[in-house]
């Protein structure tokens, strides 16, 4: 049996992804904190979050909106980060569709792939390469900007229900357009639970991301 040979893997982030990738995870985390202070003031469901989960300041569900400080403050935040996160999605995505970026690390994944690559992980036997995706995270960063695509517009039709009238009607009318809204929420603050967790569990994925560049030896036989 021959030796095993070492090489270098290498991890690159351009600084537009970088700043667009910490601005939409920025607005991210105050729209998911400032929408569930909007949606304890008239919940869809039969729970609320936590008032100390909530972004805004002492919101009180007892109260209407238009009373309701709290739930203005949580508007406001919700408002100021919808901006943020448009600003940071538009970026990530002209830069990963000029620089070929999507094609290259993105594509192709089959759901044949997909399944063989979970399975390898739920039994701990998915390796991990710098640099390259495998098939369970090209779906997950394929869903997630789908996701984050379609909480815009979604968020658009509750907003403007009227103005908008189409785009609602789409989404089912007023109360499913927030339903969806909720549950495209909940599978974006899913992914970002995971994605932290990978990045906790391969460190030099989130030194590239802040640096820029990231390296590690490897072996093959």
């Amino acid at each position: 049996m021959s030796a095993a040979a070492e090489h270098l893997e290498e991890q690159r982030q351009p600084l537009t992804r970088r700043l667009s990738h910490w601005l939409m995870a920025f607005a991210i985390l105050v729209l998911i904190g400032s929408g569930w202070g909007i949606y304890n003031a008239s919940p869809i469901f039969f729970f609320r979050f936590p008032n100390w989960l909530a972004l805004g300041d002492d919101v009180d569900v007892a109260l209407a909106w238009h009373n309701d400080p709290g739930v203005a403050s949580a508007i406001a935040w919700h408002f100021a980060a919808i901006w943020l996160l448009g600003v940071g999605f538009v970026a990530f995505l002209l830069q990963g569709l000029l620089s070929g970026h999507f094609w290259r690390k993105y594509l192709p994944v089959t759901p044949r792939d997909f399944l063989r690559d979970f399975l390898a992980a739920a039994t701990f036997r998915l390796k991990h390469h710098l640099g390259e995706y495998n098939a369970v995270q090209k779906a997950l960063y394929l869903g997630v900007l789908l996701a984050v695509a379609l909480q815009i517009l979604s968020g658009l039709a509750i907003w403007k229900p009227v103005q908008l009238a189409g785009l609602t009607w789409l989404l089912g009318g007023f109360q499913s357009a927030r339903i969806v809204h909720f549950l495209l929420m909940s599978g974006i603050a899913l992914f970002v639970l995971v994605h932290v967790a990978l990045a906790l569990l391969v460190p030099k994925t989130m030194v590239a991301m802040v640096t820029g560049r990231a390296t590690a030896r490897s072996h093959e036989r």
